[in-house]
């Protein structure tokens, strides 16, 4: 059935279809550990009859199915930015693609098991780099399959969400070779690969559930609320509200849930959204009215997103994402902020620092400068924004309490939200905007990647959406009192802080390091034999 085109594409789409399921509503995570199968039988069937135009044709069914997988996965980036899902499915499938290319001509020349060594050292060394450049896009990193099935997955505190992917990238490999053994009917080794499998698969899941079920919450309590304003993004929150409406809104649903114990008010992303000069921001009515709300109840801090300017001084460098004022000298820069406020009446800041491809920022910047204009007029929120390098950690007065805030895409990040903890943060506030996508799998994906973060952390969570999911999230990961999509809505709540740092939060993203290191080696490996050969012949 193999030398039958239409079978060929039936498998294509099948891997396309079980991948992307693993990342739908209902947390089917485990169905990423057979969603290559079927491209591996193409890429077997071809590297068997070596045929020439095998490469061209792994290419275009790889191409397929990854494109059918991103599709399925992430449509619903069309409805905030039809050229970001233009850009978002046709690169990462290609990137995908590319991958899965390397994989099989490498295979092809060194044989099907060093093949399956290659395939999964370049898979985590790409993702790996996916999270590292400027064409970032995260979304579909295969150990975020099971941010629906948390209590799989708790051993993510030792090897974040790429321990996963190469978990996922190696039951793909020996369900394959089990299920080709089969059809072989050479029961022997269909007997080892089975066995294998029920080893590799259920002993990490068997771990996983003995550290959820034993896991107790560290730390000391405090409580917060979270506001949901549930403001329309493309309506009423960037004009046809007022920036006083929405302030209104948000002070009143929070004096619902206040009480004489709240340490933390927290607001969503970008709440006062008509941009303010952080100079004079002590003096502006939105910050004073802020100051009135706290100053109104003991030990009150407010944590929430706003648009922000600030002017460059003569004696900054001139950064790529700086706006010259208009008729005048001087530069300064728009930033996707969080403000931490407390009764010392100080405002401190942090600029939101991975920013969203097309959006927010434009990729190579340097290389790219004349596409600048062109990436400003796409718009989103605010066009280009600049950003700060290293994360800050806000503090109340006493020291106790010292929050992470995370804004928005930023939390689908492991390895940068732990740049946070390593800083002192014993809590993850997460603020975001998440009304872009409308009611869609899009928000309740984001809401699952947080889960991950408080396993890799062990940091409990509060999330404030302006619509979507608002939420808490204990150390283990699990989702607490959600808030219903498109309602206006507080939530009072105790989550606990923690001092301990996991082994994740200490190395990072080391799976990704040491494939990326093997990837070259990998590559050079390949291209060192394709030369031998070039020169001396088949050795």
């Amino acid at each position: 059935m193999m030398n039958n085109k239409l079978f060929r594409l039936l498998l294509t789409f099948l891997s396309g279809i079980i991948l992307s399921l693993a990342w739908s509503d209902y947390h089917l995570g485990l169905l990423a550990c057979v969603g290559f199968v079927p491209l591996l039988f193409i890429a077997e069937r071809y590297r068997s009859q070596n045929m020439s135009y095998s490469s061209p044709a792994i290419f275009f069914y790889a191409y397929l199915g990854f494109f059918v997988f991103n599709t399925l996965s992430t449509w619903w980036i069309w409805n905030s930015s039809v050229f970001g899902a233009i850009m978002a499915l046709f690169f990462n499938s290609l990137f995908m693609s590319i991958v899965f290319w390397l994989y099989f001509i490498i295979s092809r020349r060194t044989g099907k098991r060093t093949g399956f060594w290659a395939f999964v050292i370049l898979w985590l060394g790409f993702e790996y780099l996916h999270l590292n450049w400027d064409l970032s896009w995260t979304w579909l990193t295969l150990g975020n399959a099971f941010s629906g099935n948390i209590s799989l997955v708790q051993w993510y505190e030792y090897t974040g969400v790429l321990g996963g992917s190469l978990w996922v990238l190696i039951i793909n490999i020996i369900v394959f070779l089990a299920i080709e053994s089969l059809i072989a009917r050479n029961r022997k080794k269909t007997f080892i690969w089975f066995a294998t499998l029920d080893t590799i698969l259920f002993i990490p899941l068997a771990i996983s559930l003995l550290m959820y079920y034993s896991y107790e919450e560290k730390g000391k309590p405090v409580e917060v609320v979270v506001v949901q304003p549930n403001i329309d993004p493309y309506h009423e929150k960037f004009g046809g509200m007022s920036m006083s409406d929405q302030l209104m809104r948000f002070r009143d649903l929070a004096e619902r849930s206040i009480t004489p114990e709240t340490r933390f008010i927290i607001g969503p992303e970008t709440a006062l959204p008509d941009g303010l000069w952080e100079e004079s921001m002590v003096e502006s009515a939105e910050f004073q009215f802020l100051m009135e709300i706290i100053h109104k109840h003991k030990n009150l801090s407010i944590i929430t997103g706003l648009s922000s300017y600030r002017e460059l001084k003569p004696s900054e460098e001139i950064s790529l994402a700086a706006r010259k004022f208009k008729g005048e000298d001087g530069y300064y820069e728009n930033f996707n902020t969080a403000l931490y406020a407390d009764s010392n009446g100080i405002p401190y800041f942090y600029h939101k620092s991975k920013l969203v491809l097309g959006v927010e920022k434009m990729p190579f910047p340097k290389t790219l400068s004349f596409l600048h204009d062109f990436i400003i007029d796409l718009g989103g929120t605010t066009g280009t924004l600049g950003y700060q390098e290293e994360r800050s950690v806000f503090s109340t007065p006493d020291s106790i309490y010292r929050p992470a805030p995370v804004i928005c895409y930023e939390s689908i990040y492991g390895e940068f939200v732990t740049g946070y903890i390593r800083k002192g943060a014993n809590l993850i506030f997460v603020i975001t905007n998440d009304g872009w996508w409308g009611n869609t799998q899009g928000y309740r994906q984001h809401l699952r990647m947080s889960s991950l973060r408080a396993i890799e952390t062990r940091r409990s969570i509060a999330r404030s959406a302006n619509t979507g999911i608002s939420c808490f999230i204990n150390q283990r990961g699990d989702i607490i009192s959600p808030t219903q999509y498109w309602i206006p809505d507080a939530l009072n709540g105790t989550i606990n802080t923690n001092e301990e740092i996991t082994f994740y939060v200490k190395f990072g993203d080391y799976i990704g390091r040491f494939a990326g290191f093997l990837s070259a080696l990998v590559i050079l490996y390949y291209l060192s034999l394709k030369l031998m050969k070039k020169k001396f012949g088949t050795l």
